[in-house]
C-alpha cells in the first residue's frame, strides 16, 4: 500500500554538487540528498549553477551552463534559472511541501515564497556562513525558518549567541562520510619512495584547503610548534595536502623557519588517493578554532589514526569532546607541540587512539551514514511531510 506521505513533495536547494570543487558543504549536501533519497518522497533538487532533471528521482543530466560567457553574465544567468526553479516548484506544490536551503544564501527568495505561499521552509547552517550574518534579509530569513538543521553543536551555540535564535527552532544533524572510501592499510610504499620517507618516520598530516581567509585551519601554528617537535623526534616530518592562495604565504615562512627538509606540501590530492595519505601519516592534526565540525577528522579516524584539533570549534563535536581524539588550544604553540609529541611516542591518556580497529568503528557507529540516515528520520517525522525513512 503506498504510503500517505507519498504525494508529498520535497524540495532540495544546493549549490554545483558534481562539477566544480566539492567542499565540505557540497560534501554535506551530497549525503543529505542521498539520505532523502532512501524516502518514498518525491524529491526535486534544484542544484545552483546546472541545467538539472531529476525526473523519477535519478540524475539524468547534469550540464555547465555556457562557460564561454563573461563570469559576471554567467553568474547572473545560473542565479535566474535557481530562482525560476524554485518559485515553479513552489507554485507547482503549494499544499502538502518542504523546501530546504541548502545554504543560508539561498533564503531570500524561500522567504518570500513562504510569505507568499505559506509553504514551510528549513535552511542547513555549517559556521562561518552563519555566525557572521550582517544582510537584515538573511537575519530575517533565518529567523523566519520553520527549523534550522546545524551540522554541529558548536555551530548551533554561535547561532543561538550571534544570532539570538529560538534554541527550539536548531537541530543537530552532525557531518557523515563515506566509510567504504576509507579503511586501515600500511603506509603506501609508492608515497613513501615519492617523498623520500622512510617507514618508521614520524609523519604528522593536516588536509586542508590553502586559502588566504581559511588560516584558522591552524597550520601555522604546527609550523610553529616543529621545531620543538624535532627536538624530542629529530626526523619528524609535517606534510599538508591541498592547495589554495595561501601556499606562497607558507613556502615563506617554511622558509624562515628553516623547515625545508621536514615539511612538505603536497598540493592537491585527488578523492581517490586521500586514504593513502591517512595511511601515510602517524597523526592527523588540524588545530583550527573556526571550523563548523571538520569531515576530515573522520577521514582520519576511520584510517584508524590518532587525532588533534582545536578545543574551540565544531573539532569538539567531530571528535565527541575528546573521546576520539586530543583537542588542544589552537592558539597555543607549545601545548600543540607537547600534545603532538605525547601521541607519537605513545604516551597520550587515552588508550583507544591507539586502537586502530575499535576507533574506525568507533566513528562509523557515531558519525557513518546509516546513523545520518537515522537522525535524519528523527527529524523529518516532525515535518510537514512526515518521515518515511
Amino acid at each position: 500500500m503506498p504510503s500517505k506521505n507519498q504525494n508529498k513533495r520535497l524540495c532540495l536547494c544546493v549549490p554545483d554538487l558534481f562539477i566544480n570543487f566539492k567542499g565540505g558543504i557540497q560534501n554535506y549536501l551530497y549525503f543529505l540528498d542521498q539520505a532523502l533519497r532512501c524516502t518514498n518522497k518525491k524529491i526535486t533538487v534544484i542544484v545552483k549553477n546546472s541545467f538539472f532533471d531529476n525526473s523519477d528521482n535519478n540524475f539524468l543530466h547534469i550540464s555547465r551552463l555556457d562557460t564561454k560567457l563573461n563570469t559576471e553574465i554567467q553568474d547572473k544567468k545560473n542565479t535566474l534559472f535557481f530562482a525560476i526553479k524554485i518559485v515553479k516548484f513552489a507554485l507547482d506544490n503549494l499544499r502538502n511541501s518542504l523546501i530546504i536551503a541548502g545554504h543560508l544564501n539561498f533564503t531570500p527568495l524561500i522567504y518570500w515564497l513562504n510569505r507568499l505561499t505559506g509553504i514551510p521552509y528549513w535552511v542547513n547552517v555549517y559556521g562561518l556562513d552563519a555566525w557572521e550574518v550582517e544582510r537584515p534579509i538573511l537575519r530575517k530569513a533565518i529567523h523566519a525558518a520553520d527549523r534550522i538543521i546545524s551540522i554541529s553543536g558548536y555551530t548551533r551555540d554561535r547561532l543561538i549567541k550571534e544570532q539570538n535564535i529560538d534554541p527550539k527552532k536548531i537541530s543537530i544533524l552532525p557531518c557523515t562520510f563515506d566509510e567504504g572510501n576509507f579503511e586501515i592499510a600500511p603506509k603506501p610504499a609508492y608515497l613513501l619512495e615519492k617523498y623520500g620517507l622512510n617507514p618508521e618516520q614520524p609523519i604528522i598530516l593536516t588536509v586542508s584547503r590553502l586559502a588566504a581567509m581559511e588560516r584558522y585551519k591552524g597550520y601555522d601554528r604546527i609550523l610553529e610548534a616543529m621545531p620543538k617537535i624535532r627536538q624530542f623526534l629529530p626526523n619528524a616530518h609535517y606534510m599538508i595536502v591541498g592547495k589554495g592562495d595561501d601556499r606562497p604565504r607558507i613556502e615563506q615562512l617554511i622558509a624562515e623557519k628553516g623547515l625545508e627538509d621536514c615539511v612538505t606540501l603536497a598540493g592537491f590530492v585527488p578523492d581517490e588517493q586521500l586514504c593513502d595519505y591517512y595511511n601515510l601519516c602517524d597523526v592527523f592534526a588540524m588545530p583550527s578554532k573556526l571550523e563548523g565540525f571538520g569531515i576530515v577528522y573522520l577521514e582520519a579516524l576511520a584510517c584508524g589514526k590518532p587525532v588533534l584539533g582545536g578545543n574551540q570549534d565544531g573539532a569538539i563535536d567531530a571528535l565527541c569532546h575528546g573521546e576520539l581524539g586530543a583537542l588542544v588550544n589552537p592558539d597555543d604553540a607549545e601545548e600543540i607541540a607537547k600534545t603532538l609529541i605525547q601521541i607519537l611516542q605513545g604516551d597520550y591518556p587515552n588508550p583507544l587512539m591507539y586502537q586502530p580497529e575499535a576507533l574506525r568503528q568507533k566513528v562509523i557507529d557515531t558519525f557513518g551514514f546509516e546513523r545520518f540516515k537515522q537522525t535524519l528520520a528523527e527529524l523529518m517525522k516532525d515535518s510537514p511531510i512526515g518521515a518515511d525513512l
